[in-house]
């Protein structure tokens, strides 16, 4: 199929195909006689699995390990489920690091007046005073 068509089936755009397929996220595709990409039903399947990946939060270093590990049937389970423990941790950690910004910004917007007065609690914090 055209590269118009797996991207439709998958969801994924035509300019990110050509760009998983430059860093060997998917395999190089088929070419045509007149030099146009032809992709299998497989590479489509493996596109809807990036794109799956990609919405749970996976870099593309840690998609290109899960899409080797996918695609290699005598891998051990355990590797897989290393890979996803830690991108929890790190998650958990960011969610930490994000709830902290919005404690923090809420308590200098409940500071800030928000009138006319040019003094500013936020613009003090941010310029570390």
């Amino acid at each position: 199929m055209s590269i118009g068509d797996a991207a439709k089936i998958s969801g994924v755009s035509d300019k990110l195909i050509r760009h998983y397929e430059s860093i060997g996220i998917i395999p190089k595709a088929q070419r045509s006689e007149s030099g146009y990409r032809i992709y299998s039903e497989n590479d489509v399947h493996i596109l809807s699995f990036v794109k799956r990946s990609r919405t749970l939060g996976f870099s593309m270093k840690e998609i290109k390990k899960l899409v080797s590990l996918w695609r290699n049937k005598n891998r051990a389970s355990g590797e897989v489920k290393a890979l996803a423990t830690k991108h929890i941790e790190e998650m958990e950690q960011k969610i930490k690091e994000l709830e902290e910004m919005v404690k923090t910004l809420k308590h200098l917007a409940r500071h800030c007046h928000g009138d006319g007065r040019p003094d500013c609690p936020i613009l003090d914090d941010l310029a570390g005073h």
